[in-house]
Order: C-alpha cells, then structure tokens, then sequence
C-alpha cells in the first residue's frame, strides 16, 4: 500500500494557478521514500516561491522491476516497468487533481535524486509520460538508458527457478507474501549477477527498455522525439562518493594507494579505466591542484560524466539544458565530509536549517540556500534558472560545456573538467 503522495500548497481557496514541483526519491530503485529525510520537506519552497511542491512513492525493486515477460508472456508484459508506471499514474493524478491544491497542471517540473534523477531521465523517455511534465530537473543520476530487456528477461528466469515454479506457474509467485518475494528475488538476482560474471550497477532491478513503456535506444537521441521541449537542468556535486566521510584513515592516503584502488574498483563504475587510472589521476591533480589524492578519487568516481553525457544527447533537441556542479563543503568533521551525494537537495529546497546534519546550519549555508531555491524556482516559472547572485545563467553547448559552479562565490565555468574526463571514454 505504497501509492500515496504528498501536498504542500500555500492555498486551496485562491484560485491560482502556482507552478508544480514533482519530487521523485533516490534510493537507485530499491529503496527509498518520498519523505525520509527532512531535505525532502516542501514547506519553505512553498511558501518562498508560491509553488505547489508534490513528493511520490512507487513500488521499487523486484516488487516494481521483475520482468517476467519472458516467462510469463503476454499477462507480464509490463511487469519490469510496473514501478515506472507508477510513477506515470502519479504525474496523471497530478494532471488531473492539482488545480485542487492551487496548482497548474500545465506548469508542471519534475526533478529527482539520485536514483530519482534518473527516474526523471525514465520519464522523459516513455510515451504514457509525454504531456504530464514540462521541465525536468534530474541531480546525481543522469541517464541515457535504462536496463536491456534480454538481461531483465534472464533476470526473470532466474526468479522462476528461485521459486521452484514452471512457466505455467509465473501467477503463482503474484500470491505469494510481498516481503517473501522480495527476498526470493533478491537472491535470484544476486546468483543471477555471480554466475553471468556481471559488475556495476547492471544486472539489478529498474526501468526495461521494452521499446513500448520506455523507448529504445539512447534517450533523447532524435530531435522532435519524446520531451523535445522539454527544458532540463542537471547538477551532479563534486565530491559524490567522497568514502572519507565515514573513514577518516583514507584522508592519507597516498597517491599510489588511490591509484591502486582506482585500478581495483575500475569494473564496479568505470570498466575500462582499469591501466590508465595513473594517467586519469595526474589530468584530474592538473586540474585541481589543491585537491588531496582521496578527493582526487572522488571528483574520477563521481556521477558528471553521466551528467555531461546526459546533457550532450539532450542538447540535439529544442529545448535549452543548463548544467550545474555543486561545490559547497560542509565545515564539520575536518572538513572531510565535502560536497557529497545527497548534500545539495536541502540547498535547492531552501531547508539548510532543517539539515543540520549536512550543513551545520547558520548564514553560509542559507546564503546558498537562498540562491540556489531562487534559481529553481525562476527555472519552474520561466524554463531558464536565474537568480539576483548568479552570474548569468547560459544555456550548455556540447562545444563550451557552460557549467555553474555552485559554492559561497558561484561562477559560470565551461567544461572545467573536459580534458581530463576524456581520458574516461
């Protein structure tokens, strides 16, 4: 019983039409909620903007992403984008039901996570979707693609044989008790990921490419195709999987120590970097000469390659894309905790008082706070972000790569990190 949302709206008795905000969680599609964390409050965005700010739930892992259309055919077709259309069905009551809440169903912006920035890219590219959005805002999970449907179908396979059941018993896993399956599919799909030798984030629960629900191909690829018009701003941050945060011993590590845990962990994120992590770290210490060899690994490990590679398809279309990279570091903890994933959503939603944990609270985080809520909110209104202490805000060129840094004195920098990323592939 998960298909609930949540509203806050500054009126219901007014008769305006305020610009709506759609949160979709991170949490990848496995865990998550639409409120677990006071960052994800839409009281002070309400009330700063006159908006309407609305946070989904959706069935995730096996219970919303088991493809059994392989095994199950026509009856399962859907079944691997189940937790996708749920969050269709939301945009749709939203459409139809938030002109209730003071809001307009035709200025519509969703914006995600993480896992929830790539719910947003998932969104942009099934055709059920096409209409219920008009801007899109995806943070630290950039996508161009979602899970291939023969690996999905395998992956179905596997649960089946987990479960000791024919294709002629594939219902029968639908009687089973929810938490029961859950685990009976994880465990298919952790044997499934053993035996097929598979590393990275594939090989798991998410969005099928089933060419019906959710394109084929690349997402974005053809100019006039699906959210063409569709304006889009993506910010990753710099430091997204800083691991001192929570082990301070790795703030000395050497330079060797990170290349050799860059050459170790290369088939987990990066396949392909494997030899050439010497010359990947000494482009990134080029760029950023100050950084220590454990943020060296960081800003290499990070989720802007995917944004960059996001924003290069979606600038082939009409609609402008802008891009961010959030910098701001937190005082606390020796300064180690940086700008890490999950840091700037509290900035965007102007909740820096609400997240002390994050922030530490007080007039240097609010200062940014303010900005960047006042950005997203001109972004929600008028499909370009601006704001009064922001340098101009351009449209990003697959040629400049214009990118706002984000930090206590923002800047609009182009490509600052491109030579080095193209070593990345």
């Amino acid at each position: 019983d998960c298909l609930k949302l949540n509203v806050w709206t500054p009126s219901i008795s007014d008769n305006k039409k305020r610009p709506v905000l759609v949160w979709l969680h991170g949490g990848g599609y496995t865990n998550g909620k639409g409120i677990e964390q006071d960052g994800y409050d839409g009281e002070n965005l309400a009330r700063k903007g006159d908006m309407v700010f609305v946070s989904i739930n959706h069935r995730l892992g096996p219970i919303g992403f088991s493809d059994l259309s392989g095994v199950g055919g026509k009856e399962f077709a859907d079944s691997g984008n189940v937790g996708a259309l749920d969050m269709v069905a939301a945009l749709e009551w939203v459409n139809r039901n938030i002109a209730n809440f003071g809001g307009d169903p035709d200025n519509v912006t969703i914006m995600g996570q993480s896992g929830g920035g790539a719910k947003v890219c998932t969104l942009m590219a099934m055709p059920s979707a096409q209409g219920l959005f008009h801007k899109a805002v995806p943070l630290s999970g950039s996508t161009t693609g979602g899970n291939d449907p023969e690996m999905s179908k395998k992956l179905g396979e596997y649960i089946l044989e987990e479960a000791g059941l024919s294709e002629n018993e594939v219902a029968r896993l639908q009687e089973m008790p929810w938490l029961e399956y859950l685990h009976l599919a994880n465990r298919a799909a952790a044997k499934y990921r053993e035996e097929q030798g598979i590393t990275g984030f594939r090989g798991g629960f998410g969005p099928v490419q089933d060419g019906k629900n959710i394109v084929s191909g690349t997402y974005f690829s053809k100019k006039g195709g699906l959210s063409n018009d569709v304006p889009m701003l993506i910010c990753t941050t710099f430091h997204e999987w800083g691991m001192s945060r929570t082990n301070p011993e790795m703030e000395a590590m050497s330079k060797d120590a990170v290349i050799n845990m860059l050459r170790e962990r290369a088939g987990w994120f990066m396949p392909g970097l494997g030899d050439k992590a010497p010359e990947v770290y000494e482009a990134y210490a080029k760029i950023f000469p100050e950084a220590k060899p454990v943020e060296i690994m960081t800003l290499i490990s990070s989720n802007r390659r995917g944004a960059v590679e996001t924003a290069n398809a979606k600038v082939k279309q009409d609609a402008p894309v802008y891009m961010a990279w959030f910098g701001w570091e937190p005082p606390m903890f020796n300064g180690r905790m940086r700008a890490f994933h999950c840091l700037d959503i509290c900035f965007w939603f102007d909740n820096t008082d609400k997240m002390l944990t994050h922030t530490g609270g007080g007039a240097r985080p609010r200062a940014l706070g303010e900005t960047m809520s006042d950005a997203l909110l001109s972004f929600m209104k008028t499909g370009k972000p601006s704001a009064p202490a922001l340098p101009e805000w351009k449209e990003y060129t697959s040629e400049k790569g214009e990118t706002m840094i984000l930090d206590d004195y923002s800047t609009l920098e182009n490509d600052p990190d491109r030579e080095a990323r193209k070593l990345l592939g």
